[in-house]
């Protein structure tokens, strides 16, 4: 196996772009700057205000766990997950809060992309083990 740096640039780029996103998603709005809209949005399924906020913490650090995995993965299933989670984020807030379809830089065009980068990561891996 191939280490990180030695891996296809394009690979490389994608992993630390998803990478950064899932971690600066968990860190910034989730652990060090409180969003309320990270709350409410998961208020929709945890109605209780302090377990909402309780669960946002440890979603924070789940993303920026998931992020450290997406740099070093060399299983295509962390990718494929990655879609998947992406996409079931997407019809979650398309359900409870489809208003933020209209906001700037929102979850359809967030996610698109890294779903995406995703498919380009999946895409280079197989040329990888071929």
């Amino acid at each position: 196996m191939r280490s990180l740096f030695t891996q296809s640039p394009v690979l490389l780029l994608s992993r630390f772009a998803l990478a950064f996103s899932w971690i600066y998603q968990g860190a910034v709005p989730k652990l060090v700057c409180r969003s309320s809209g990270e709350t409410e949005l998961l208020g929709h399924v945890i109605p209780v205000y302090q377990w909402a906020c309780i669960a946002v913490g440890w979603m924070g650090a789940g993303e920026i766990i998931f992020g450290l995995l997406l740099l070093a993965a060399r299983q295509r299933w962390v990718f494929q997950l990655n879609i998947f989670a992406l996409f079931s984020l997407l019809i979650y807030v398309l359900l409870f809060e489809p208003a933020l379809f209209t906001e700037p830089f929102n979850p359809l065009t967030l996610n698109v992309s890294l779903i995406v980068l995703s498919l380009i990561a999946l895409v280079e891996l197989k040329k990888l083990n071929n």
